[in-house]
């Protein structure tokens, strides 16, 4: 007597998510797609660009025809010296406001679910985030330079070689950078772009208007004054005005010591930032998409 076959049965498996691709060349590749996909999409939509440089702009005639006048550097009070001292500060808080919209994009790509998308493909997962920001730091090159092109054409002018000049706008890209990633940060932290947009400006306004970047720190009292000066955003700013050529004669240097080594401060302040908040962010990322 046989017995009749027992049928197999078939058995399924869970479906797994791709492993992330690790390597940092595979990084590297992966955060420029990332970027080439967020630099299609601003194209896309060139009323962001348009209206990003729109403030910049403003702030260069309101504060060189309207208060540059009234306000003395170095015992001048001629508009074409405020105008020089003015535009190492207006280049940097072009950068630094730049980051409020790198955290709202991160908080909508968030909020649509883009951010799941990208987790269920095979790619490094800190790439996400650095194709934003460097997608981001192409924008605000882009922006800088238009705004250079303005600053030029209301009587802005530079006193050193085109290599010093360069590294100013190095560094001033660089402070944007690591900026961006605060942005990042923020954005990974709350649930709506409009939450993200308030909560990127709110940090923004005294780190750029407590600095050097307006009005010389000398001018505020001595508790303000000692913030401005060990700001990473006035190291930068000052920096960006030794470069270019711009601090007026006469100008008293305080004597903390990021205001008498600007560009290496601005370095140090500015590597630091991406290296603490770029792990925080990526952190931030992995637990809000795990």
């Amino acid at each position: 007597m046989t017995s009749a076959p027992v049928p197999a049965t078939a058995t399924t498996s869970e479906p797994v998510a791709p492993r992330p691709r690790g390597g940092v060349v595979q990084s590297a590749r992966d955060s420029l797609v990332v970027a080439k996909r967020n630099l299609i999409r601003m194209i896309r939509i060139p009323e962001v660009v348009i209206f990003g440089l729109i403030q910049p702009v403003m702030f260069v005639v309101l504060f060189s025809y309207v208060f540059g006048g009234s306000i003395a550097v170095g015992g001048s009070t001629s508009p074409a010296a405020y105008r020089e001292f003015l535009m190492a500060g207006i280049f940097a808080q072009t950068v630094t406001f730049a980051t409020a919209g790198a955290g709202a994009g991160i908080a909508d790509d968030m909020h649509k679910g883009l951010i799941d998308r990208f987790r269920s493909l095979p790619m490094a997962r800190g790439a996400v985030l650095t194709g934003r920001t460097l997608a981001d730091l192409v924008q605000t090159t882009l922006t800088v330079i238009v705004l250079a092109v303005v600053a030029l054409i209301v009587g802005w002018r530079t006193h050193t070689s085109v290599g010093e000049v360069l590294a100013g706008f190095a560094l001033l890209l660089l402070l944007g950078y690591a900026f961006s990633w605060i942005g990042a940060l923020i954005g990974l932290s709350v649930r709506t772009p409009e939450a993200a947009t308030s909560g990127g400006l709110i940090w923004l306004f005294p780190l750029t208007f407590i600095s050097n970047a307006f009005v010389p720190s000398e001018n505020m009292p001595s508790f303000l004054q000692t913030v401005a000066e060990w700001n990473p955003f006035s190291a930068t700013v000052q920096a960006a005005r030794v470069l270019f050529g711009n601090l007026p004669p006469g100008y008293p240097v305080p004597d903390a010591w990021p205001m008498q080594h600007p560009v290496i401060a601005s370095v140090v302040w500015s590597v630091l930032i991406v290296v603490v908040f770029r792990t925080l962010a990526v952190r931030k990322y992995r637990s809000a998409t795990a």
